[in-house]
């Protein structure tokens, strides 16, 4: 496996070759080896496993789970291609407020590890885009909050002009970053570096 460390403090790109035959390809998007080269602690523990399928112009988030419990992630997209978002939420953080973008897709196969407290946002840019997702927490409605993608701060996202966003109810009154941080709902980033610290004690 490849790494890119990315511009948001703690969250990493990672490449992984895909090896075709005449049946189809086959990969692995996660190895524990390759994970702890680029983190330098093996991978979290692995407490759900879930997928999202979209059609083109879906836009899921800025998404991000209440610390504690805290929610780290690792994405790919096995199917369709997707722009993956990740921004930077953690109050304190060194990189508070900055984003990056990946695009996922079967073309050039890549992963996204996002740590506790970072915002996750998807656009889909084909029909069937698959997102899979591995979480360090399991699901609990309560502890999931979102923060507007279209906040002023996220003005330069590269979401392609052409696109006509797609977007649940809950990710359409989603709070602007400013009114988020305002009313004390996004994370404190020594709390989400102490629960990664746990991660690392396996």
């Amino acid at each position: 496996m490849s790494f890119r460390v990315l511009d948001v403090e703690g969250a990493v790109e990672f490449g992984f070759p895909e090896f075709p035959d005449d049946r189809g390809a086959f990969a692995s998007a996660l190895t524990e080896s390759g994970f702890a080269q680029a983190l330098g602690h093996p991978p979290f523990p692995l407490r759900q496993a879930s997928f999202t399928r979209s059609r083109r112009g879906v836009i899921r988030g800025v998404h991000f789970t209440a610390t504690p419990p805290g929610c780290a992630k690792f994405v790919y997209c096995p199917a369709g291609r997707a722009l993956d978002l990740v921004v930077d939420l953690r109050v304190g953080s060194p990189t508070w407020g900055r984003w990056d973008a990946v695009e996922l897709g079967t073309a050039e196969p890549k992963a996204v590890y996002l740590p506790v407290g970072v915002g996750h946002g998807v656009v889909a840019l084909e029909d069937e885009t698959v997102i899979c997702y591995l979480l360090s927490a399991e699901y609990v409605p309560a502890n999931e909050l979102s923060v507007s993608v279209a906040s002023p701060e996220f003005a330069d996202l590269p979401i392609p002009a052409e696109i006509t966003p797609v977007q649940s109810a809950r990710d359409q009154a989603a709070p602007l970053l400013a009114e988020a941080l305002s009313a004390g709902l996004l994370p404190d980033y020594s709390r989400c570096l102490g629960v990664a610290k746990e991660f690392a004690r396996g």
